[in-house]
């Protein structure tokens, strides 16, 4: 008797989150979610398949996702075991010619193959490609300034093989989508003259998420979502108030560039960009399918 009590239960329970999430899903039918998925989100296992999962259930609810993934702790592994240097400025990676051959093996060949190989045990088609392919990611070098504290003068930073993008070109996305694949999508660029630029997984989640119109980009990170100062998730953002948070120092370090990405995105079309904590179990559907959702959106 209280094992047939315990099914009606467990099916009332799953009829309930169906009809609660019913809504959601079809707010998202058809729509393109680009996911940036962190290079600190990827190093839990448990987590990670969770995360292929998660990727694979949305396209079989007839969402279109696009993951961007970085990449930084597997690259700083694969550069301690080379014995090769790091330098950062501010936050960036100075990368000379040695390094960037290992910053596009690590992230176009191991970390690529790994999270499109998550997407596919979970039952899904996902097919790993990197900026350069089919000229997704037109890059220019990135130029940074410093001023002297002497002498107030502005200098120019070489960071290398640092790129930004320049133009995207989404038709080997929708190349990919249209045939019902998942794109999981390194942020590597080329550029004009044919080299080989790394750039910044936020700001070509951003970019790529723009220049496809998206309804929603997901910045998955280390991070619960921009806070307040009573340390509380912040629910949404417009554009004009991140800019008056950075200005006013409300917003200060690492989060700046995070904002400025998601402002960016919406400013060039993205409906709605949503920061939120990578390592809470299902932190993407999470954020899609529930009222409020669990993270900090930036509106327009």
């Amino acid at each position: 008797m209280q094992e047939g009590s315990d099914r009606v239960g467990a099916a009332q329970e799953q009829a309930r989150i169906l009809a609660h999430a019913l809504p959601f899903l079809r707010r998202y039918a058809g729509a393109t979610i680009v996911v940036k998925y962190g290079g600190h989100a990827m190093g839990e296992e448990a987590l990670a398949r969770q995360f292929g999962r998660d990727i694979a259930l949305l396209k079989q609810v007839g969402v279109n996702p696009v993951v961007i993934h970085g990449g930084g702790p597997q690259i700083n592994a694969m550069l301690k075991r080379l014995a090769i240097q790091s330098t950062f400025i501010d936050g960036l990676r100075v990368t000379d010619a040695a390094m960037v051959e290992v910053v596009e093996m690590v992230l176009a060949g191991t970390v690529n193959k790994q999270v499109a190989g998550l997407i596919n045990a979970a039952g899904a088609l996902a097919v790993g490609i990197s900026g350069k392919d089919g000229g997704l990611i037109r890059a220019r070098k990135l130029t940074r300034t410093r001023r002297d504290p002497e002498s107030h003068i502005e200098r120019a930073l070489d960071l290398g093989f640092v790129g930004e993008p320049e133009r995207i070109d989404v038709r080997v996305i929708h190349a990919l989508t249209g045939a019902g694949l998942i794109p999981v999508i390194a942020p590597v660029g080329v550029g004009a003259d044919g080299a080989t630029y790394n750039i910044n997984a936020d700001t070509a989640a951003g970019a790529i998420a723009a220049a496809l119109g998206a309804t929603r980009l997901l910045m998955l990170t280390d991070v619960p979502g921009v806070l307040d100062a009573e340390k509380q998730t912040i629910p949404e953002l417009t554009v004009a108030e991140v800019e008056a948070a950075i200005a006013d120092g409300r917003i200060t370090g690492g989060m700046i560039p995070k904002v400025e990405t998601c402002a960016a995105a919406v400013q060039g079309g993205v409906q709605g960009a949503v920061i939120l904590d990578g390592r809470v179990p299902h932190a993407a559907l999470l954020e899609l399918f529930t009222e409020g959702g669990v993270g900090t959106l930036v509106k327009r």
